[in-house]
């Protein structure tokens, strides 16, 4: 008897979890493809490009927020991704200079409406200001996008907290939920980033606060089907496992079910696609 509810419980998982029309769920995607560096060595961006790019094709990723992003990568990618449109600038001087927080988004699958990017600072439109406390210029990159399959149109904004500045990671994740909350106007929400933050740190105490009216919910909490390890950050393989931890997130706001949820722990031998796992989350908006 124990075996046979056993049997019914997983038939009940794989029909759920089967059941959404793929045309009407959308894989998304938060990837910290690692700033080209030379001092990587064999993991330097030369090596890995290839790798990174097909790596977001095979997963058939709808939409990738992606980190890091240095002028040269950006081009690098989207050569690489011909099916894809893009948005993003560099955080330096809001254009080519420094890391971008690029959106890429299927060309024959979403329509763009609108689009911008933010600094995580006092003012929002400084641009190349560090905000707070920051070690780094900080930004958010958004999207206000429509399914050409469902109709449905949502923002999806992508972002990188600070690694250090208590006040900025803090005062950053606030601001994140302000300006998507003002951005959407109503619409679902999907907030994808490198939060330089395990669940159990104040950045992501914020944003999932449901105290706050504004809070997100991370997509792995609902998730029907979880898949690869409890971390996202490896430095290339480098790191102990006991001292990995998870800081690349899927928020949502709105009516969403996550299908399945997965952290993407991938190599080729030595050489990784990056310093991080990508995450993937396939969502079906309600």
């Amino acid at each position: 008897m124990k075996n046979c509810s056993i049997l019914i419980f997983l038939l009940t998982l794989t029909t759920s979890i089967f059941a959404a029309p793929k045309e009407k769920t959308v894989n998304v995607m938060t990837f910290n493809i690692r700033l080209d560096n030379a001092a990587d060595g064999i993991n330097n961006w030369k090596f890995r490009k290839d790798y990174a790019a097909n790596l977001i094709q095979f997963h058939n990723a709808d939409i990738i927020g992606t980190q890091e992003v240095l002028n040269n990568q950006y081009h690098d990618l989207i050569e690489r991704l011909p099916a894809y449109n893009h948005v993003g600038v560099g955080r330096e001087d809001g254009d080519k200079k420094g890391e971008a927080c690029a959106i890429f988004f299927k060309k024959d699958r979403f329509k763009l409406y609108d689009s911008g990017t933010f600094w995580l600072s006092e003012n929002i439109n400084a641009v190349g200001v560090k905000g707070w406390d920051a070690a780094c210029e900080r930004i958010a990159t958004w999207a206000i996008l429509k399914d050409n399959n469902t109709g449905k149109k949502f923002l999806f904004m992508n972002t990188h907290l600070d690694h250090q500045g208590l006040i900025a990671r803090r005062e950053g994740a606030k601001l994140i939920l302000k300006k998507a909350n003002e951005l959407s106007k109503g619409l679902p929400i999907i907030v994808t980033g490198d939060f330089n933050a395990a669940q159990t740190e104040e950045p992501i105490q914020v944003l999932i606060d449901k105290t706050n009216p504004l809070h997100l919910t991370d997509s792995k909490e609902n998730a029907e089907l979880k898949y690869g390890p409890e971390w996202t950050c490896h430095n290339f393989g480098r790191t102990p496992l006991e001292n990995r931890s998870t800081i690349d997130y899927i928020f949502l706001k709105g009516k969403f079910s996550v299908i399945k949820h997965g952290a993407l722990s991938e190599n080729l031998g030595t050489v990784f696609p990056s310093d991080h796992t990508p995450v993937m989350a396939t969502l079906l908006m309600k």
